[in-house]
């Protein structure tokens, strides 16, 4: 099963970038590119643990849903999210949170399982795991750009 570990300095409080990096908004802002939207469960906003969100996203030629639901959240060191519905046979997502003297260090662990058996294995180790790592570094440097600026004041406090 692939995993990608990424880790971001971010020089913002470890409450900003957790806050952050559960926004829909600001998700939805960092996959524009995708024409990624929320559109069904929790569509705006912070998600909370339990809830869901289901994303629809164009993403290798083809209009994609995934709905996934936070299970676990600890403020503000972590959350994860899991697939309920979608393309992967499987798919977590950890986010972890670490205040440091200077910033925040975000960790992302990024564990899925493709369909397919040798095939999707194959299709992993030739495109998806480094078209996946792009997606999370793409979405980490909009929390970052947010984070080190005034732009997440427009997004957290209202």
């Amino acid at each position: 099963m692939p995993t990608i570990h990424l880790t971001t300095f971010i020089a913002a409080p470890v409450d900003v970038v957790f806050d952050l990096s559960r926004h829909i908004g600001l998700h939805k802002e960092s996959m524009a590119d995708y024409k990624e939207e929320a559109v069904a469960g929790t569509r705006n906003g912070l998600i909370e643990n339990t809830e869901t969100v289901t994303w629809k996203a164009k993403h290798l030629f083809k209009n994609r849903f995934l709905r996934v639901k936070i299970s676990e959240m600890k403020r503000p060191e972590m959350f994860t999210d899991e697939q309920l519905e979608g393309d992967f046979k499987m798919m977590k997502h950890e986010h972890h949170f670490k205040q440091c003297e200077n910033g925040t260090i975000l960790i992302d662990l990024f564990k899925y399982e493709s369909p397919y058996g040798i095939l999707g294995k194959w299709f992993n180790d030739l495109y998806l795991t480094k078209y996946l790592s792009q997606l999370l570094e793409q979405r980490n440097k909009t929390i970052k750009e947010f984070a080190e600026s005034d732009k997440w004041k427009k997004l957290l406090i209202k």
